[in-house]
Parts: structure tokens; sequence; C-alpha cells
């Protein structure tokens, strides 16, 4: 029994359910029912609309998409997608599955970016062997709150948000996400979740997963949390750090050889080469907002420059660090970092560019590239050349032309994809193009 808003007579609430889908604009959007007539669902999926794909972050929509007012499209999802959280005080449960989008026979829509990433796992193993393993790490800051100052890391700064700290790791838990840690951060009122890896299609749910709850339990608490690139101009950047390894198809590493450099395998090396050739055109999905390029500079440990490094907070691709006391096996924690991401992104486009550009690689059997373990924007230019470093588009705009200059990339999708994507993202600079650097933080702080 739950009492009105207005604290009168007790009545039975309807639970609702969503199908939803995480689009090229990085918002979760669907449909919701009675939950209880979830199995009806499950067989017929809710109703969806091509043009859909068009809208912006900020709700405008790109006149020049591809289906305008036409077409129809179904959002299904199977129970293994299923989130459902009781946890949230004075709240209905939180109940969704992550859908994909297909055409009204069930088969999937090309414009689809979770089937996009199902088919591209597929492609690995058909294609090298391999499963991939992923993880999706988060940053974000909480506004609106009211709290002094704390030191960056400390346990004060995790302290004074008591109790949200474990209300989200007992949400995230009961959501199936597998939280592993929440973390103060750097940045002003600034944290960071991590969570368990897993097969990559999980950790893209989980990505999106992550997100809404966090919003949802900063909400209860009178505040926002705001994945945004940038809350401020001087800010810390807020990123999304895609950390991916691989396994033979019967479950053994495939990712650690310690005789090489880095450690990396040679399909591993195969891989981070495909990543970093491709890194320009890419970066167009995976940090796909004006104020992405923002936070994309050097000397901010994010990312600027094409490189592998290792332990090197400064190269986009980045190999971990493994622990290494009696008893661990560092085969089976070694992974690379992606860090040229952020909220910004459905996290199942981001996943699949990195992943279709590295498989690019291993078809290509590519050498490994160079490790560099230096800031990149401190080697002279004759080092960069020797390298092969090349500095990350600097706007969005710049990163959509040369998206549109890699044939291998712009192969991967649908015309109608493409041409919708590149309309949305034009339409966003659009949008915000006369707004100062306080006013675009601010605008999209509120989105994201």
């Amino acid at each position: 029994m739950t009492e009105t808003a207005t604290g009168k007579a007790p009545f039975d609430l309807t639970e609702l359910a969503m199908f939803v889908t995480t689009d090229i604009a990085g918002i979760t959007r669907g449909r919701s029912f009675a939950a209880s007539e979830i199995d009806d669902y499950m067989r017929k999926g809710v109703g969806w609309v091509p043009a859909n794909l068009a809208l912006t972050p900020f709700d405008e929509i790109a006149e020049a998409n591809p289906w305008g007012s036409a077409g129809d499209l179904r959002l299904m999802a199977g129970p293994e997608s299923r989130v459902r959280v009781t946890c949230l005080p004075d709240a209905t449960p939180l109940h969704f599955y992550h859908a994909d989008i297909t055409d009204l026979g069930g088969n999937p829509w090309d414009c689809c970016v979770r089937s996009f990433l199902k088919r591209t796992l597929e492609e690995f193993e058909r294609e090298a062997g391999l499963k991939v393993v992923a993880a999706v790490e988060q940053e974000f800051q909480l506004l609106g709150v009211d709290w002094p100052e704390a030191p960056s890391f400390s346990l004060r700064a995790q302290r004074r948000a008591d109790p949200f700290g474990p209300l989200l790791m007992t949400a995230l838990e009961e959501a199936g996400a597998e939280p592993e840690m929440f973390l103060p951060e750097y940045g002003k009122d600034q944290f960071e979740i991590t969570c368990r890896a897993a097969d990559a299609l999980i950790a893209a749910d989980r990505g999106a997963t992550i997100r809404i709850i966090a919003r949802e339990v900063a909400a209860l608490f009178g505040w926002h949390a705001s994945f945004a690139p940038k809350t401020s101009p001087e800010g810390v950047g807020n990123g999304v750090h895609l950390h991916v390894s691989f396994t033979d198809l019967d479950g053994n590493p495939a990712t650690f050889d310690p005789s090489r450099p880095g450690r990396l395998s040679a399909v591993a090396g195969a891989f981070a080469a495909g990543v970093i050739r491709h890194l320009p055109a890419i970066a167009a999905f995976t940090a796909p907002s004006v104020l992405s390029y923002s936070r994309l500079v050097p000397h901010h440990w994010s990312a600027a420059y094409t490189c592998l490094g290792e332990k090197n907070r400064e190269a986009t691709l980045r190999i971990c660090p493994t622990l290494d006391i009696a008893g661990s096996n560092p085969a089976r924690q070694f992974n690379m970092e992606y860090r040229a991401a952020d909220a910004c992104a459905s996290p199942h486009l981001s996943l699949a560019v990195v992943l279709k550009a590295g498989l690019e690689g291993i078809r290509a059997g590519l050498d490994q590239p160079p490790l560099v373990n230096s800031d990149p924007s401190e080697l002279s230019a004759e080092e960069q050349q020797r390298l092969g470093i090349c500095r990350l588009p600097e706007s969005l705009g710049e990163a959509l032309d040369t998206l549109a200059e890699d044939e291998v990339v712009t192969g991967w999708f649908a015309k109608e994809f493409l041409d919708c994507y590149v309309a949305m993202k034009r339409k966003e600079i659009g949008i915000v193009e006369d707004l100062s650097a306080d006013e675009l933080c601010s605008r999209y702080a509120a989105v994201y």
C-alpha cells in the first residue's frame, strides 16, 4: 500500500515496467506497461518509431533524418536483460528491460546499436575465435549538494554524501550490475562507480543501468547525478573508460603474453593497432557531443592523442596494471582500457565501434603499435611522427569530418544510420553553437 503525494488515503499502485533503448544521443528512452502483463509484452514488444533515433539530447529532432513521419518498429526484450530495484525508499519499483529495436517481423533493425554490438561479438567469435570480456567504468558529479569542502579521494568526501553510496551500491547489487567500487574522485563532488567484468553485451547494458540508477538514487536526496563530460569549464571531466579483454571459446585468457611488449598477446596487439588506426574516426561515436572535446585535451589524464601506453593515463588506449602478489593470476586480470569516451554516448555503440576497429586490426594482422609511456603532447613533432601518433579531433565538427573520410569505419553502418547520426549531430552543434562555456556545461549537465 502506498500513500499519495499529499499523504492522504493509501491505495494500491500498478507497478510499471519499461522496455528501453539507449540511443545514439546516449539517452535511455522507451515505453512502459503494467508489469503484470510482462509475458504478453515479451512476446509482442512495444511500438517504436524510426525518427526517434534523430532526437538530439535536447529533444529537438533533426529534420533531415531519413524517415520523417513514416515507419514503425518494435522494442523487443528478453528476460535476461531485466533490471528491478525495490530498495529505493518511498519509490515504486524501478523495473525495466534493455531492448533491441526490430522491424515488425522481429528482425533486428539496421540502426539498432544494441543489435550492432551483438553482431560485432558474433564476428569476434566467428572470425577470431574470441569472446569479448568488458567492463564500463564511469565518473559523475553530484549537483545541488550543500556540504563542506572535502579533500579528493578522502573518507570525508565519501561520508559527507552518506547514505548515498551505500544505497547506490545496494540498488546496483539488486539490479544485477555487480558493482565493485564506489569512490570519491579528484573533481569537485565527483564520484566513480566500477563494476565486475562480464560478457560485453552485459557490460554495455550495465553501463546504461548504472547511469539510470545513480540518477534515481541522487534524486531521492534532491541532487542530480550528472555524467556530463564537464559540469563547469574549469572543472575536472567525467569520463567513461571501456575495459576490454579476450578469452578463447573455452574461456581461457587470450590477452596476456609475458614475452611480448606490454605483455599483450599477438592478437591483442593487432587489436590495439586497429583501434589506434581508426581512433580519429570512432571518436565521433565515443566522444559524441560538443562538450566532449573540452575534456579530450592534453595534461588532463583523459585522452588527446592516438597512442597505446602501458600504465599511462595520458594514453587513449592504456594497458592496465595487474596485481602480481602470490596466488594472483595476471592472465585473468589483464585488460586494455579505452579512455576517449564519455556518457554522451550509448555504451553499446561506444563499445561496438572500439571492438570493430580492433577487429579490423586482427583481420589485417597489424603489428602492435609502439608503447608510449610519457605524455604524448610533450614529444616533439618528429618523435610523434616516428611513433605514429596524431592528435585526436578537437571538436565534434572535426570528428564528424574525420569520420566521413574513413571508409572502413563508415562501411560498418547502413547508410540510413550514418545519415541520421550525422544529421542529428549537426543539429546538436547548431543548437549550442552560440552558448558561452558556462552555458554549454550547464546545458549538457542538466541532460546527462
